[in-house]
């Protein structure tokens, strides 16, 4: 008895899942595309991937300690 309880409440919880998904705002993939291009551009004076680091301090991939060997 227990199983079939369980059972039913995890068939719910899918259900609701099932319809919180279906009520999701859907665009065409065309649209995403062009608004991730507009957001790239927009965006690409700040990605230091592109420009770099205006400093060694402000790298935070920088080593912190260089290896010495004894």
């Amino acid at each position: 008895m227990d199983m079939m309880i369980t059972n039913l409440q995890q068939q719910k919880q899918i259900t609701e899942q099932l319809r919180r998904e279906a009520n999701l705002k859907r665009i065409n993939v065309s649209q995403a595309i062009q608004d991730i291009i507009k957001y790239i551009n927009e965006h690409q004076h700040e990605d230091c991937l592109l420009v770099g680091f205006s400093s060694q301090k402000s790298n935070p991939f920088k080593e912190k300690t260089s290896c010495m060997i004894l």
